[in-house]
């Protein structure tokens, strides 16, 4: 297995109203596309795969070229060396776990047979080998489903949001299960999602897609640190949006909020948003500091650990229809505030401030 390998998809298709064109280069192990239902995530996949035929484009792995429009370049999915697993596993129902995970392999039967056991084991699937996939748990068609990809030694897996039906902790469970089975895998392996948290926890990089196209790329830390518009913040679990003036190069007015801030940064020229996270929010009792906002409670949710905090600004009322603050406690501080009762401030972070085009 070649270790390093690149990825690199330029992909156009129209359908209907919906355009495709986005443009995806890496030799990063994991990659993650993030994008809401509709974006083009699953469609991407899919082109790479060869199950869709984009309209024009160029989708090569490592220099060998998968597709490309202008050299009528279009190999059959089965000769991408490309391993695909659906939502569903699409695991046939008749078969056994040895006859899935043989199914395809074109070596002698000897050969198919080693190949397919040492694999099983691998998967900690060993013992399984006669039951049917009905016969098993989710965890264990994963593990299935991930046998027959790897079976074949693919340079890319692609993994089309692969827990999106599960519940909440079967789907954590199973999220680590996998991350580690492809632990020791050389590969590129390709994910889409439109969790944030998935694809946080399992991505080197990660493109963020909407409407079609790529809005933002980079590393995954940065991505979330750093996200450059509304869509890409909320996107990333951001839920405080307000906007903004911009003063000067290092001033800002948040007229909604009732602040003002005198930042060290530079501000984007560009910057019409401000963005902050609903657990960096820090409270202030008694008299007013700088870059506070003065709130006043609306609702609040308790939750077993967590508290859910709705509080209005200073300048927000019902009539002037600003969106209430979301503040979100744990912890000490969820000890703290029932001691202590409502801060009179909720005071304002530079370093978790996020400033965000439209």
């Amino acid at each position: 297995m070649v270790e390093n390998m690149r990825l690199s998809a330029d992909i156009y298709k129209k359908i209907d109203n919906f355009c495709l064109d986005i443009k995806i280069e890496s030799n990063a192990k994991r990659i993650g596309i993030l994008g809401a239902s509709g974006s083009g995530k699953s469609m991407t996949l899919r082109s790479i795969a060869g199950i869709e035929t984009p309209d024009k484009g160029h989708i090569e792995i490592d220099g060998d070229i998968l597709y490309d429009s202008s050299k009528r370049v279009d190999l059959k999915p089965q000769k991408r060396n490309v391993g695909y697993m659906f939502q569903n596993y699409a695991l046939f129902p008749t078969m056994t776990v040895l006859q899935n995970v043989l199914c395809g392999l074109k070596g002698s039967k000897e050969e198919n047979l080693e190949k397919a056991m040492a694999m099983i084991s691998r998967m900690g699937i060993k013992g399984l080998e006669n039951r049917l996939p009905g016969e098993l748990s989710g965890g264990q068609q994963q593990r299935v489903a991930l046998a027959r990809i790897m079976v074949y030694n693919p340079r890319v897996i692609l993994l089309d949001e692969p827990f999106s039906a599960l519940d909440i902790y079967l789907r954590d469970k199973m999220q680590r299960e996998m991350f580690e089975l492809l632990s020791d895998y050389s590969g590129q392996t390709l994910m889409v999602s439109h969790s944030r948290d998935e694809l946080y926890r399992f991505s080197e990089e990660i493109f963020v897609v909407g409407d079609g196209k790529i809005m933002q790329s980079g590393n995954t830390d940065s991505i979330f640190s750093s996200p450059i518009s509304v869509p890409i913040a909320k996107l990333t679990g951001c839920k405080n949006f307000a906007k903004v003036q911009v003063i000067d190069l290092h001033k800002i007015n948040i007229p909604d909020w009732g602040v003002t801030l005198e930042l060290t940064r530079e501000v984007p020229q560009d910057t019409t948003w401000i963005g902050y996270r609903a657990h960096d929010f820090e409270p202030v009792w008694g008299d007013k500091i700088s870059s506070c906002i003065k709130i006043r409670l609306v609702a609040r949710d308790e939750l077993p650990f967590e508290t859910n905090l709705y509080v209005a600004p200073e300048k927000g009322d019902k009539e002037s229809k600003v969106d209430d603050i979301c503040w979100f406690i744990q912890g000490e501080m969820r000890k703290n505030i029932e001691q202590k009762g409502m801060p009179d401030f909720l005071k304002l972070s530079e370093e978790k401030l996020l400033l965000l085009k439209e």
